[in-house]
C-alpha cells in the first residue's frame, strides 16, 4: 500500500474520531441538561412543596443561585447561570431576576422558576388578610384585588373539590372556614381565580399552622382534632384583643371545657346571626337565646367548626392554654378583660363595666 493512501485512510480515521466524540459530547451534554433543568420533586409521589424565597435587592446572581440549589427549589446553580447567559444572548439584552418574595413550586422546572422570578413585581398586588377574619370578609378583600365576584369565592370555599388535594384536611369539612391563614401576600394582580387564590391561604396554613398542631399534638396527652384546635383558636382570636391575655383566654376556655361547662362566647353568637355587637349595641338577651349549633351559650362544647381564621398567636394560645382558675371574663371596651373565679365575681365585674360605661356616656 502506498504511503499516500495511509496518509489518508488515517486522516479519515481520525475524522470519525472527532466526529464521534463530538456526538458523544453532545449526547452527554444534552442528558446533564435534561437532569439538572428538570423540576426538583420530579417523578416523586404526592403533590410538590412549595417554598417561599426571598430574593433581597440588589443580591448578586451567583448567590441567589447558590441558595436557590440549597433550599432545594433547583438542581445546579451552574445551570441557572447558563440558562439566563443564554436568554441575554438571545434576547440581546439582560435578563435578570427580580427582588422579592416568590412561592416556589418544587414541581417546576428550571426554566418555570426563572420565568416566575423574572415576572414584574408591578404585576402583583400586597393583600393582607387580618386575623380574625371570616370567610365572607376574605372572601370580599379577594374579590377586590383578584378579579372575581365574592360570590365565586364562597361558592369554591364550601366546595370540597377545591381542596381535594389537600389530603391533611378534615375529611368531613364542609367549607374552608379557619382554614385560610391570616397573612400579608403578594398576589397576581387582576387574573386570579377563586380556587388559586384559596390555595395560596390554604399552603400558608400548611407552613404554619400544620407544624404548630403537630408538635402541640405530639406534647398533649389528650389532643383535641386539628378541627377541634382550630376551632377553638378562632373563638380565642375573636376574644382576644391584648396579646397579654391570649393565653389566659384560651385557659378560661381549655378549664371550662373540662369542667363541661358552656363556652357562652359572644363571637359564637355573632357568627351565628351574622352580626358584630358593639359597646352601643351589645347582643340582646333575645339574640343569646337564638338556636344554632353554633351558639355555645345553648350547645355545650365546642361549635362545629371555626367562626373565623386564627393567627399564629391564637393557635400558639390555643396550644399551651394557661393553667387558671378562672372560668369567666368580661370585656372592658378597651381591649382587657376581668378574669373572674366565680359567678359572684363575674357579676360584679359585669356591673362594675356596666357602670363605667354609663359614666362615660
Amino acid at each position: 500500500m502506498s504511503s499516500g493512501m495511509k496518509t489518508k485512510r488515517n486522516r479519515w480515521r481520525s475524522v470519525a474520531t472527532v466526529g464521534l466524540g463530538a456526538i458523544a459530547a453532545t449526547w452527554s451534554g444534552g442528558l446533564w441538561w435534561r437532569q439538572v433543568s428538570a423540576a426538583p420533586h420530579q417523578g416523586q409521589d404526592g403533590d410538590p412543596p412549595v417554598l417561599r424565597f426571598a430574593v433581597p435587592t440588589g443580591a448578586p446572581l451567583s448567590a441567589i443561585a447558590r441558595e436557590l440549589e440549597a433550599a432545594g427549589a433547583i438542581r445546579s446553580a451552574l445551570a441557572l447561570r447558563l440558562w439566563l447567559e443564554w436568554q441575554n444572548r438571545m434576547a440581546g439584552q439582560p435578563k435578570v431576576l427580580q427582588a422579592g418574595t416568590y412561592d416556589l413550586s418544587l414541581g417546576w422546572s428550571l426554566a418555570e422558576v426563572v420565568a416566575a422570578m423574572q415576572r414584574s413585581r408591578s404585576s402583583e398586588v400586597r393583600v393582607t388578610i387580618p386575623e380574625g377574619w371570616n370567610l365572607q370578609d376574605i372572601g370580599q378583600r379577594l374579590a377586590a384585588q383578584g378579579g372575581f365576584s365574592n360570590e365565586a369565592f364562597q361558592a369554591a370555599a364550601r366546595n370540597p373539590q377545591t381542596w381535594q388535594t389537600y389530603t391533611w384536611l378534615p375529611p368531613d369539612l364542609t367549607s374552608l372556614e379557619g382554614y385560610l391563614f391570616p397573612d400579608t401576600y403578594q398576589l397576581p394582580a387582576g387574573n386570579l381565580t377563586p380556587e388559586a387564590a384559596i390555595g395560596i391561604l390554604l399552603r400558608r396554613f400548611e407552613e404554619v399552622g400544620l407544624p404548630m398542631y403537630q408538635t402541640y399534638r405530639q406534647r398533649t396527652a389528650d389532643p383535641l382534632s386539628l378541627h377541634e384546635w382550630v376551632t377553638l383558636a378562632s373563638i380565642v382570636e375573636k376574644e382576644s384583643v391584648l396579646d397579654s391575655e391570649r393565653r389566659t383566654i384560651a385557659g378560661v376556655f381549655t378549664e371550662r371545657l373540662q369542667r363541661g361547662m358552656r363556652l357562652e362566647a359572644d363571637p359564637t353568637v355573632e357568627y351565628a346571626l351574622g352580626v358584630r355587637q358593639t359597646k352601643e349595641q351589645p347582643l340582646t338577651l333575645a339574640q343569646v337565646r337564638t338556636e344554632s349549633p353554633y351558639n355555645t351559650y345553648l350547645v355545650a362544647g365546642l361549635p362545629p367548626g371555626p367562626i373565623a381564621a386564627p393567627g399564629k398567636a391564637s393557635l400558639a394560645a390555643t396550644s399551651d392554654p394557661e393553667p387558671t382558675e378562672y372560668l369567666y371574663f368580661m370585656a372592658r371596651y378597651d381591649g382587657s378583660h376581668i378574669f373572674s373565679r366565680t359567678l359572684a365575681e363575674h357579676e360584679r365585674a359585669i356591673a362594675q363595666v356596666e357602670a363605667q360605661l354609663q359614666n362615660r356616656n
